[in-house]
Parts: structure tokens; C-alpha cells; sequence
């Protein structure tokens, strides 16, 4: 006889989810594995033979094998045996501190993701916001860097769409591990970052045991060849100025930095950015008056979706204009290799006083290298005479005719001119539309003059290019190294 034994409900879907999980991680999860492996392994080969970049094994590692690396490095544990020992912290309390630093800073690159989702990504949302070009290249020295060397691409740093311009453009010569803010700790923003291959830096830590971690991580990559991209002014421009540089990224990497034959260069590549609109420039010049209210959030949330949405409303309509040019400048590149034997350095044996001193002035260097690169584009052209009298009305002509004759100086000074069209009366009107548009300039009755409430904006976008005055330096000082 046959009996019947009743189950509760819950007790039946209990059973069938552990049955569905069982399932899944047996049969689907290796399926899927294989699948995107798959995938991963055919993107690498097309880089391989199409663009001819070959990709560091570091980058290509596991990232809990990477954890693992990072978290047993004997710098790393004697950092924490010293603080320990100081403290009077508990060690297993600090290696627990070392593997949470650990796997924040060490990203999860994924191939697939990054040339199929993230450079996809990268190139719509720039070309739909800007005209991108690429404009000067020094092309002789950058053939003449030593195979194997290590790149780091230094950045003058305007806007955050310089992640995405600079890694849309230099997807096919290398690929890019930025050095990313906290800023960008956001799900899932964060997740895609770390695809990428970014890693996290916590700005001006005071933990001695985070920046032994993230100098360890930095000297590791370093040391493998992964190409890396930082930005010496440690965040954006507040008034459209070059900043002082900050160099821990550069300290750490100098650090370990052996300059003989037998080990990899390290070489730094300066990159000028410039943009006719950066999108944070009125948030940041907010910066300049701390005792000045800031929105809220919730009302910088509402600024925000106010602008997207008045965008998208021009779009439909048909009134919406890309917000000008977005050029990028590959200047000249800088060999440790050779600096530190043309100074007689060795970077291992400086302590850390003789080294910061050095580094300071690689940094100083780097940051006035990048200076001379930064591109001359059309509405920073027409801000810089609209602001040397700005209660002045000019005429169109009037206006043409002193641009003209600042587009000749600049020339003879040096600088790097995008000059769109290769046509000068097109570039002068490229920049006093997009200045009229936004109304920052006002034309009233055929002329032309700064609206009153817009001076700090229109200081904002000729200051890009102040530096290039008279060849004055572009780095005015050295900040703090952290």
C-alpha cells in the first residue's frame, strides 16, 4: 500500500531552488564559462594580428591570483608587521585591512569587455558629443621608443570624458589602465571601470598602509609593461588653468624604476586635451567660491537631468549642436632610461627625501611638456580676446581681425593649433557661435561683447591656453606628492 507523505509548500520550493542552483552551477555555469572564454580568446587574437598590440600577461592574469600576489608581497606584510608593531594593532586585523585595500585597487580586466563594450561605448559617446580629432602627433619619437618599454600616457586633465576620449583614441595602440578617483565607486559604473582595467586610488589617504598597497600594485603593473594613463593635476581644472602636479602615481613607479639594459624603460608620453565645451565647467567654477552655496544632490541631480533633457528635446527637435571640438595632442616622449643616466640617477638607491626632490622635478617637466601640447582650439581662441576688455563691443570684423593676428602669434610661439577646415575665417566663426549660443556673448546690433554674468566662464576657456603666452611655464609648482 502506497502512502502519501504530504510536504509543505515552502518545503517544495526549497527543494526545487536547491534542484535549479544544483543545476545551474553543474550544467549552465561551465557552458557559459566556455562560451565567454570563447569570445575573450577570438577579441585577443583579432587584436593580436589587426592592431598589433600585444597585451601584457599581467593584464591577462586572474584577478584573485593578482590579489593573492599583492597581499602576500613581503613589502606589503612588513608594512604591516611595522604598523603593527607601532600601533599596536592586531596582525590578522591589518591583513584584513590589506586584503579589503587589495581588492579595491586591483581591477578585473576582461578583453571582450574592453574593445567590444567599452571602446564601442567610448567612441559613440564621444562622437555624438563632440567632433573629435586627433591633431599634433610626434610620430618620429614615438617610433623610437624601445620594445617592451613601459607607457604612461600623463594627461592634462579638463573633463571627465577624458577617460572616455583618451581610451577611444588610443584603443589602437595600446590598452589603457587609468588611475580612477573615488568619484567612480558606483554600481555598476564600478564594475565596468574595473573591466576596463582602472584601478581605484583614494585621493590624499593618510593610511600608511593603503599607499604601501597601492604603491605595491602600481611597481607591480609597472614592472609587467601594462600601458597606463594618469593625470599629474590630480583632478579637474577648477578655472580652466593647468594645476600644480601631484606625483605619487609618478613616485611609486620611479620608486623600483631600475634604469639598465637588462629591464624595461619607463617612458612617459604627454597628452594635451582640450574641448570648445567641457560639460563640469560651471560645477567647477563653483570651486572658486568655498563660502558660496553648492546645490544640493537632489538639485544637482535636477541640474543635471535638466540639461539631458533639454539636449534631448533639441535633438528631436532638430536644434541640438554638437558642443564644438575635442582634439587630443601626443607630444614628444620622455625616457627614464635616459633622464636618469643623463643625471646620473638610480632611482632604488635614492632615499626617500633624495627621491621626492627628483621626482618633483619629473613632475614639473612632464606637466610643462604637456602644456605645449595642449590644443589651441576655436572657442578658446575667440575667449582669449573677448577677455583682455570685457566691457568692450566688437565688431565681427574687429573681432576676426585680432583673433587672426593671436592665431599668428600662438604659431610663432609654437603652440598646437587645431584650425578646423584648415581655414582660419572657419575656426573664428566655429567659436563665437558656440559662444553666442550659449550666450555667453551677446551680439547686439552687429557687435559683440561678454555678458556680464558669464566673465568667469569665458576666463574659464581662454585660460586653457594662457600658458602658451609669451612661452610662459605651464607649471607654476610642484603640490603636495599625495
Amino acid at each position: 500500500m502506497t502512502e502519501t507523505v504530504p510536504v509543505p509548500l515552502w518545503a517544495l520550493l526549497m527543494l526545487l531552488g536547491f534542484a535549479a542552483w544544483t543545476a545551474l552551477v553543474l550544467l549552465l555555469v561551465p557552458g557559459m564559462r566556455w562560451f565567454f572564454r570563447r569570445r575573450i580568446n577570438r577579441v585577443l587574437n583579432q587584436i593580436g594580428s589587426r592592431l598589433n598590440i600585444e597585451l601584457p600577461s599581467f593584464k591577462l592574469t586572474r584577478r584573485q591570483v593578482l590579489i593573492d600576489r599583492l597581499f602576500h608581497d613581503h613589502k606589503v606584510q612588513a608594512a604591516a608587521a611595522d604598523q603593527a608593531a607601532v600601533s599596536g594593532e592586531a596582525v590578522g586585523k591589518l591583513w584584513r585591512r590589506i586584503d579589503r585595500y587589495a581588492r579595491e585597487i586591483v581591477p578585473s580586466f576582461n578583453a571582450y569587455v574592453y574593445y567590444r563594450i567599452g571602446y564601442a561605448l567610448a567612441r559613440a559617446a564621444a562622437r555624438a558629443l563632440y567632433r573629435v580629432r586627433i591633431g599634433f602627433v610626434d610620430e618620429a619619437a614615438l617610433a623610437r621608443i624601445a620594445p617592451k618599454s613601459t607607457i604612461v600616457f600623463v594627461i592634462n586633465h579638463r573633463s571627465n570624458m577624458d577617460y572616455v576620449l583618451v581610451a577611444f583614441l588610443a584603443a589602437e595602440r595600446a590598452a589603457l589602465s587609468f588611475a580612477v578617483g573615488e568619484w567612480a565607486r558606483i554600481w555598476p559604473l564600478q564594475q565596468l571601470i574595473r573591466a576596463m582595467g582602472a584601478y581605484f586610488v583614494r585621493r590624499n589617504s593618510g593610511d600608511p598602509l593603503y599607499r604601501t598597497v597601492l604603491s605595491r600594485y602600481v611597481q607591480m603593473a609597472s614592472e609587467a609593461g601594462v600601458t597606463q594613463a594618469v593625470f599629474p593635476e590630480g583632478g579637474l581644472s577648477i578655472d580652466g588653468r593647468l594645476r600644480p602636479p601631484k606625483f605619487g602615481l609618478l613616485d611609486y613607479m620611479l620608486k623600483t624604476f631600475d634604469e639598465r639594459e637588462d629591464r624595461r624603460d619607463l617612458v612617459f608620453i604627454p597628452v594635451g586635451l582640450n574641448y570648445d565645451r567641457v560639460l563640469e565647467d560651471r560645477s567647477q567654477l563653483l570651486k572658486l567660491n568655498p563660502e558660496a552655496a553648492r546645490p544640493g544632490r537632489l538639485r544637482r541631480l535636477g541640474i543635471t537631468s535638466g540639461f539631458v533633457f533639454r539636449n534631448l528635446f533639441q535633438t528631436i527637435g532638430g536644434g541640438w549642436f554638437r558642443f564644438g571640438y575635442a582634439c587630443v595632442n601626443f607630444g614628444t616622449p620622455v625616457s627614464m632610461r635616459a633622464y636618469a643616466r643623463e643625471h646620473g640617477l638610480h632611482f632604488p638607491a635614492l632615499d626617500d627625501t633624495q627621491r621626492h626632490a627628483e621626482v618633483g622635478i619629473i613632475a614639473a617637466r612632464l606637466m610643462s611638456a604637456i602644456g605645449r601640447v595642449v590644443p589651441v582650439l576655436p572657442v578658446s581662441l575667440v575667449a582669449s580676446i573677448l577677455v583682455r576688455d570685457p566691457s568692450r563691443a566688437f565688431s565681427e570684423l574687429e573681432l576676426k581681425a585680432a583673433t587672426h593676428a593671436y592665431m599668428k602669434e600662438l604659431e610663432a610661439g609654437g603652440a598646437h593649433l587645431y584650425i578646423p577646415r584648415q581655414d582660419h575665417d572657419y575656426a573664428f566663426g566655429v567659436g563665437l557661435r558656440m559662444l553666442t549660443l550659449r550666450h555667453i556673448v551677446l551680439e547686439e546690433d552687429g557687435l559683440f561683447r561678454p555678458a556680464a554674468e558669464e566673465i568667469a566662464i569665458l576666463n574659464y576657456y581662454a585660460n586653457a591656453i594662457s600658458h602658451l603666452q609669451g612661452g610662459a611655464d605651464p607649471s607654476p609648482g610642484v603640490a603636495a606628492s599625495h
